[in-house]
């Protein structure tokens, strides 16, 4: 009879899972030991052909002293195609900037990842590009790049659906329940064949929900369906079979500080695989004895995910600069780079005290983030001149922080002996 009920509830499983649309498998079944990064993909470029100008990189399309959003250049020598602004560099020649809406743009950030060992990237989705067909078809473009980009180069790709923008009422979660609908029936992106590189957590597809328990949005997290979305994407019989990973604020455990005192917060993480907090602007090296604490915060937080059988990934950021954002869009005037960088040691230092805690994950704000300053990617040290302020990355190499995202990993998997101090590079073997 045991031996009935057990072949009975295989069929059943095997069943269940034959009508998803999911691939079985995938080159990355398990976020562990992996360093992911999050990807904007949100600059445009005046003539692009997206025909939103500038967008990211300055306000009222104009890329001037006044409306520049971005507190990084980037370093576009190795780019297909450049766009040329009305600045000019200090040899008097236009100072030029990619679009993210062009596919070799993506081509060339994955070709990067694949070069210096980062794993892979969650592209943010955002709430706001979910509410039509229409303005789902344009948020489709970078993905459908970064698709083709992944396979390419052999680079893990996930989806992380950001909640901010989400009204405070008349909209709900319904809307990341099509796209997630269409993303699988129509871009395949869980279905990919052989070579599937879409990122697995417990073998089942990860997808990541950034935005809860924070006193900031608009939204009443009681109120915009995301039990429903929670169970949508574990248990619907086609779409669903997914391990979902949670962004919350930084001080979830205690509720409090940069977190809505709301319990409710508590049983939606004990309902996920993963928790990722927020850690940007929480921690910074000016402060003395800052790396004990994080150590503290990180290794009572992996505690705490363990009593409550939820996976754990720190989130680590090079620094933190949001000058001309600021300046910009809110009228105030933060300094330039408020958390600085200390040429990579601020963070080696979250890097090394994450698996030092126990972290079996990492989780890099971010890949091209360039208008708070947290960017990984090749940024120039010689940026245009002007009235404006940008940082630069402290004359050390355009590649350094990603070829120390590709250490991270390495150490994370034991493949290089663990240590707190920076690693050295030797430019001749790279």
């Amino acid at each position: 009879m045991k031996k009935l009920y057990f072949l009975i509830l295989l069929v059943l499983s095997f069943h269940a899972f034959a009508q998803r649309k999911h691939s079985k498998t995938s080159m990355f079944h398990s976020y562990n030991g992996l360093v992911m990064a999050g990807y904007q993909g949100w600059f445009r470029g005046q003539g692009d052909g997206s025909g939103e100008g500038w967008g990211h990189y300055a306000s009222m399309g104009k890329v001037d002293s006044s409306h520049i959003h971005t507190d990084l250049w980037p370093d576009v020598s190795e780019y297909e195609k450049t766009y040329p602004t009305s600045i000019k560099n200090a040899d008097g020649t236009p100072a030029r900037l990619f679009s993210s809406w062009d596919a070799s743009t993506t081509n060339l950030h994955f070709k990067w990842m694949k070069k210096y060992g980062v794993d892979g990237v969650f592209m943010q989705r955002f709430f706001g590009g979910l509410r039509t067909p229409q303005s789902r078809k344009r948020s489709n473009v970078i993905l459908k790049n970064a698709l083709a980009a992944s396979k390419k180069y052999g680079r893990a790709i996930a989806i992380m659906y950001d909640l901010s923008g989400i009204k405070a009422s008349g909209e709900d979660c319904s809307a990341i329940i099509e796209d997630w609908k269409q993303l699988v029936d129509s871009l395949k992106i869980t279905s990919q064949g052989n070579g599937q590189t879409y990122l697995y957590h417990n073998q089942k597809p990860l997808v990541a929900i950034w935005g809860l328990g924070f006193p900031d949005r608009a939204y009443n997290i009681h109120n915009i369906g995301i039990e429903k979305l929670i169970d949508f994407l574990k248990n619907d019989p086609q779409y669903g079979g997914c391990s979902v990973m949670l962004g919350v604020p930084t001080y979830f455990r205690e509720l409090n500080v940069d977190c809505n005192p709301d319990p409710y917060l508590h049983q939606l993480i004990r309902s996920a695989d993963i928790v990722m907090p927020w850690m940007v602007q929480r921690f910074t090296p000016l402060l003395q004895a800052e790396n004990e604490r994080y150590l503290v915060h990180v290794s009572n937080d992996i505690a705490w995910c363990s009593k409550n059988k939820v996976d754990y990934v720190p989130c680590i950021y090079p620094g933190f600069s949001w000058h001309n954002l600021g300046k910009s869009e809110f009228g105030g005037l933060p300094p330039l780079g408020q958390i600085p960088r200390q040429k990579g040691k601020f963070y080696w230092d979250q890097i090394s005290t994450s698996i030092k805690a126990g972290a079996k994950m990492l989780y890099v704000a971010m890949f091209d983030e360039m208008d708070e300053g947290t960017a990984i990617f090749k940024c120039t040290n010689n940026p245009p001149a002007g009235s404006f302020k940008l940082l630069d990355y402290e004359g050390l190499p355009t590649d350094q922080y990603l070829w120390l995202t590709g250490k991270a990993g390495e150490m994370l998997r034991g493949k290089i002996p663990f240590t707190p101090q920076i690693p050295l590079r030797d430019k001749k073997n790279d």
